[in-house]
């Protein structure tokens, strides 16, 4: 008999097992507790910063209405005693533990106490949250109920108000209720098992939550992996249901109104014959039937509850699955063995674990034998050897229900796992509870393909790939691709990348698996955390509504995800996706079989029904999915998706451009920095592949720069870089060799600049090969085709710009300095007309549209350009100056606005030397100095002022001229920091002639505070002095050295990016002068005139040159992608070797290596130690069977009357 132990507790719990699964087709895939960036886990993290109070409430107030505990009403002396002597109840309560009204008299005196009738039900007093006194700050959740509380309400209390998630796995943990031993490694091993199982299957443990036995042994499996993981890793949940009556010091956790914690106190030494809660469970579920001491009450209720948790259904992914329930044993005694026995009836899987002693080890080796070995003497010799202190004490009955028991048990092997250390090929207590639950759903309830189905299914809702490629995907089964789309769906979803790849190795091929249904249906289960969900529902939210009259259709559509992707990718592509024509009717055609989750009403079974005749495929599927992973940050998924994309370097650049935008709204500063450390690892991609691509062949490597990608909105790769401001990617050698090669048009790039220049001087050195250029038809043609492709090359309009943009300003400056005339002169009508063509010059830039974006955008994107801003201020300038010059009374003002304008024109010289390889990086450093600058400028003012108000206000009394006020106040202030001191500030140069005295002078300062009589200053002179140390102490060494350790700071940084910023700068100039018109201003006006004609006239479109965006013909397309998927297997073997090479894998590797080894070596010993075992057990009961034999021949020699009953050897001795 067991004593008053838990171990009671298990024997009628596994009723709860007895719930086979039923037939379902659907499958939960709901992600494990160990996702990081759920959106579950992000609510909760806002809950528990904002709404702790608010939750605190709404539990104090639900709980008592919904959950009772029960008291003894009636107090009835019993004929036993506590431990500590006093008259206790038959309920085991003393009489001062009672309420009030129990020990008044009762209509039921004299009666028999009947808990039916004389314990009530009452609001709990008991529920919130609670901390272990010592043991850390580790807070659980507890509730005191009563033993009739319907399942659906504490599950509710589970999953709602203590905000558990609901598993995919449920996992009874009986056994031993008193402490016992296990050997060292086996305890290791089944604490990892147990832990691994519960956190990568997103299970619930259930025990008795006590702190002996085999609750003890699950706690510290808990403890030990919280200790060792790290935080993203999720917790396990751990609940215990427990007799509330057998908790020791259960009276610090009664609280009326909820403790929010309560302090629990752990005193083993003295509980006497009560238990203490384990500290290392996450939840506890205290059972009340209003009574004390008794073991065993929260059986009835733990059976309930894991029945009704077993019979709900998980959904995710668009299929759903019913919770599996698993009952792992350890030890135990008759009470085990029951629950084993109720478990295995009622189709329940057990684990058994081996060599945990008693009853589960008699099970264990008796399943090792064939069937027809298991005989009822077999079972009672091992009970003999197992419970040697009770066997001899059991009745035959009681041995023959045993034995009844254990032989009903083994023979339903399909639903009996034994976990043996070292044997069988098994080390995990995880893949044995895997494989137990897998073996047990090929029970009757499923055949063939539903079978197989049913368990890919569990091991998707588990998240174990490896127990999908040992136990599913093996010989027995061949998969066809169409039967793992379902699940293909729901792995994408849940965002389980290994399965994902597992998939694609075993044939499910994404042309086929992704239509626009499945597109569709993805988006509408979108992770609600990530950004794009939120800007999917602002669009949504824009949508105008469908009229009554139209047919119905899905929230989200297509043409609503393409909105927002082109507001990621840039107006300068097209939309991915598009807009559905106005007939068209909502199509729903994903190939998912047996599906009974519905959509938006609509079933999912219908959706993967394939139309006859029609197909429903995406242009490019691999692009569809790689964008709706990228777009919800997923970095695994991306990549094992962009492994299969076609378009590569586009698909990665793309991925970058997207991830720059989104990361740019993204608030928060985790999510924020992966996607920026994501946009990165892209870019690498691109310039991986397109390394590979420019050794093989530079030509083709350049044509996958401009090819126009269809899949991509109609852009080009170089277009995606420049967009999303890729610049280790522009600054490629690859990259710049071809904006070299655009940059000098038809031209060799080895010409040198002297030829050039030579040539444009004097056109008629074309005709003596001083020039080379790349056609030969050219090199050796007429003349007239080479003076055309000469002036055509970008580098030649380039520097007839800049001679034609110097003469300019060396015009401008004449007339300024030397004939500026009352009426203008031929010189300065010249400059009028120079002008009147840079103007046109820059409307032709404004309205210049070959990709036809619109006048509102071309506008915006001409003014998104610094020196575009620059230009239009030199214009207006000058005509705000022509103005006034015109008009003779504003003569002199017109020529200051044309000065200023001057300057303005000077800074226009800055941009066209951002070509110069030596120049152009030290312009960006200016650039990013200016900003230094303006920033300064406040700290300066600041100092400037408040001395400059201070000497003013002390020199010099009631100065009324504004001018000399701000000369005194900001120019003598500003002109001091560089040395110029007021000569009469420290009274040593004062003198009354130098100064007006009452500020009549225009010429002159207001005269300082001074005696008239003595013709000496009044004002404090050392007060003054102070002043101007302290001031210059603050501005000549403070500031003015903290600017230059501004400008330190910013050349270095710079300095480290100056040449890639430079030559990605640099395809700006390429491109405006590859467009540009060939004459130079003012004779481009003749260009003006022609375009004007060709434009307006004739409506010809504008074209965009072949050399930046060319579009080519299908096969030679097919063929160009065709390369960059053999040069990009390549580049992802070369990374995997890299990766293998370094000397962290290395290490890694050896690593693995050396504990392969050690487990080998430990399994090798362990298969010697336990044949060893065997040996000696073998012995030990041949050395019995001798004993017993020799004593039956003494006995038989003396009952035959040889020899005398004295000096017979006891059997035993």
């Amino acid at each position: 008999m067991e004593a008053p132990t838990l171990r009671k507790a298990g024997s009628k719990q596994e009723e709860a097992f007895g719930v086979q699964p039923r037939r379902v087709a659907d499958l939960g895939t709901v992600p494990s507790l160990r996702r990081s960036n759920s959106s579950l886990h992000k609510v909760r993290r806002s809950q528990n910063l904002f709404g702790n109070s608010e939750k605190q409430e709404n539990l104090s107030s639900w709980i008592p209405d919904n959950i009772k505990k029960k008291e003894c009403m009636y107090f009835v002396e019993s004929s036993k005693l506590s431990d500590a002597g006093k008259v206790v109840c038959e309920c085991g309560y003393t009489r001062q533990q009672h309420l009030e009204e129990a020990t008044r008299p009762h209509a039921w005196q004299g009666k028999d106490w009947d808990p039916k009738k004389h314990v009530q039900e009452m609001p709990t007093d008991a529920f919130g949250d609670i901390v272990f006194t010592g043991l850390g700050q580790k807070v659980g959740k507890y509730v005191r109920l009563s033993q009739d509380t319907p399942p659906s309400v504490i599950y509710h209390l589970m999953t709602q108000y203590w905000g558990l998630d609901v598993p995919n796995l449920l996992i009874s943990v009986t056994g031993g209720a008193k402490d016992f031993n296990m050997k060292p490694r086996l305890k290791s091993v089944f604490r990892r098992g147990l832990v691994k199982v519960a956190q990568t299957t997103g299970a619930w443990i259930i025990t008795g939550g006590s702190h002996t036995g085999v609750m003890k042994q699950v706690g510290e499996a808990v403890r030990d992996f919280t200790l060792s993981s790290s935080h993203n890793e999720g917790e396990v949940v751990t609940v215990g249901v427990a007799t509330w009556g057998t908790v020791h010091n259960r009276e610090d956790l009664i609280h009326p109104s909820g403790g929010f914690p309560a302090e629990y106190v752990m005193d083993e030494e003295g509980q006497g014959h009560l238990t203490c809660l384990d500290s290392n469970h996450s939840h506890f579920i205290l059972v009340d039937d209003g009574t004390h001491g008794r073991y065993g009450v929260e059986i009835p209720l733990r059976t309930r509850l894991e029945k009704f948790i077993s019979e709900q259904t998980k959904e995710r992914g668009g299929v759903a699955i019913k919770i599996p329930i698993v009952c792992v044993v350890l030890e135990g005694g008759p009470g085990t063995l029951h629950t084993i026995y109720n478990a295995i009836t009622n189709g329940t899987p057990c684990v058994v674990v081996e060599g945990s002693g008693r009853v589960a080890d008699v099970i264990a080796q008796v399943a090792g034998l064939p069937i027809s070995e298991i005989t009822i003497s077999r079972i009672q010799q091992k009970l003999s050897v197992f419970f040697q202190e009770v066997f001899e004490t059991l009745t035959e009955s009681r041995i023959a229900e045993w034995t009844k028991k254990i032989q009903d048990i083994v023979r339903r092997r399909q639903l009996l796992t034994i976990f043996r250390e070292g044997k069988d090929g098994q080390q995990d207590v995880d893949v044995a509870i895997l494989q137990a639950l897998l073996k047990a759903s090929r029970s009757h309830d499923h055949f063939g393909h539903e079978n197989w189905d049913h368990q890919l299914k569990l091991a998707v809702a588990w998240n174990r790939v490896d127990i999908a490629r040992s136990e599913i995907f093996t010989d027995e089964r061949q998969w066809k691709p169409s039967e793992l789309h379902p699940v293909m769906t729901a792995a994408l979803i849940s965002n389980k990348p290994e399965f994902v790849k597992l998939f694609l190795e075993n044939g499910v091929r994404l042309k086929e698996f992704v239509t626009w249904d499945t597109l569709l249906y993805l988006y509408q289960n979108l992770d609600p955390s990530c950004l794009f969900h939120s800007k999917l529902q602002k669009v949504l939210a824009e949508e105008p509504e469908r009229p009554v009259s139209a047919p119905p259709a899905p929230r989200v559509q297509m043409h609503h995800v393409a909105q927002v992707l082109r507001e990621l990718l840039g107006d300068f592509t097209q939309p991915l996706y598009p807009r559905p024509r106005t007939g068209d009717r909502p199509r729903l055609l994903l190939p998912v079989p047996n599906i009974k989750l519905n959509v938006q009403g609509v079933s999912l079974r219908s959706l993967y029904k394939r139309s006859p005749g029609h197909v429903a495929f995406t242009m490019d599927p691999v692009r569809d999915l790689l964008i709706w992973a990228i777009i919800q940050n997923r970095r695994e998924l991306a990549e094992i998706i962009w492994a299969q994309s076609q378009d590569c370097i586009a698909a990665a650049l793309a991925c970058s451009k997207i991830l720059k935008e989104l990361s740019k709204e993204e608030e928060d500063t985790d999510s924020l920095e992966e996607m920026l450390a994501l946009a990165d690892e892209y870019e690498h991609r691109a310039i991986g592949v397109f390394t590979e691509c420019h050794r093989k062949d530079e030509d083709r490597a350049q044509k996958l720069l401009t090819r126009v990608s269809e899949a991509w909105g109609k852009t080009t790769c170089l277009q995606l870089a420049l967009e999303a401001k890729d610049m280790k990617f522009v600054s490629h050698g690859g990259v710049q060799a071809f904006l070299t090669k655009v940059w000098w048009g038809q031209l060799c790039v080895d010409n040198g600049l002297w030829r050039v220049i030579a040539c444009m001087l004097a056109f008629p050195l074309l005709y003596t090969g001083l020039i080379s250029f790349r056609e030969r038809r050219l090199q050796a043609g007429p003349g007239l085709p080479r003076v055309r492709a000469f002036f055509n090359a970008p580098v030649v309009i380039f520097h007839l710009n800049i001679l034609s943009y110097f003469a300019f300003l060396c015009l401008f400056a004449y007339v300024l300095m030397v004939d500026f005339q009352p009426t203008p002169s031929c010189c300065e009508y010249l400059i009028y007309f120079w002008l009147f063509s840079l103007v046109c010059e820059e409307l032709r830039q404004l309205f210049y549209d070959p990709d036809e974006f619109g006048l509102m955008k071309m506008a915006l994107l001409y003014f998104s350009d610094f020196w575009n801003k620059l230009d239009i201020g030199a214009i207006l300038l000058f005509i705000a100056g022509l103005t006034c010059r015109l008009i003779p009374a504003l003569l002199y003002p017109g020529r200051i606005i044309l000065s200023l304008d001057f300057i303005m024109f000077c800074l226009r010289l800055m941009h066209i030397f951002t070509i110069s390889k030596t120049l152009g990086p030290k312009i960006i450093i200016v650039k990013r100095m200016m900003k230094d600058v303006f920033f300064f400028l406040f700290l300066l003012a600041v100092w400037v002022v408040s001395f400059g108000v201070a000497k003013q206000a002390i020199l010099i009394h009631n100065e009324s001229r504004v001018d000399w006020i701000f000369r005194g106040v900001v120019y003598q202030s500003y002109l001091t920091i560089f040395g110029q001191m007021p000569a009469y500030i420290d009274g040593v140069n004062f003198s009354l002639d130098q100064c007006s005295p009452n500020g009549t002078d225009p010429y002159k300062p207001k005269c300082p505070e001074s005696d008239a009589v003595r013709h000496e200053p009044a004002f404090p002179e050392w007060l003054t002095v102070i002043l101007l140390c302290l001031y210059l102490l603050f501005t000549n060494i403070l500031l003015l050295n903290l600017l230059i350790a501004m400008f330190n700071y910013t050349f270095q940084q710079v300095q480290e990016h100056t040449d890639q910023i430079w030559k990605f700068q640099r395809h700006d100039l390429i491109e405006e002068y590859q467009g540009r018109p060939p004459a130079p201003p003012p004779f481009i006006l003749l260009s003006h005139l022609h375009l004007f004609i060709k434009r307006v006239v004739l409506k010809i479109p504008a074209r965009r040159r072949k050399q930046l965006k060319s579009k080519l013909e299908k096969n030679e397309e097919a063929a160009l992608l065709s390369w960059e998927i053999y040069l990009k297997e390549s580049y992802l073997q070369n990374q995997q070797y890299q990766q293998k090479q370094r000397p962290e894998q290395k290490i890694q590797d050896i690593g693995n290596k050396v504990s392969t080894m050690v487990d080998l070596l430990e399994m090798e010993s362990l298969k010697r130690s336990g044949s060893m075992e065997q040996r000696l057990a073998s012995l030990e009961e041949q050395v019995a069977q001798t004993s017993r034999a020799l004593h039956w021949v003494m006995k038989a020699l003396r009952d035959g009357g040889f020899g005398s009953e004295e000096g017979i050897p006891a059997p035993g001795a």
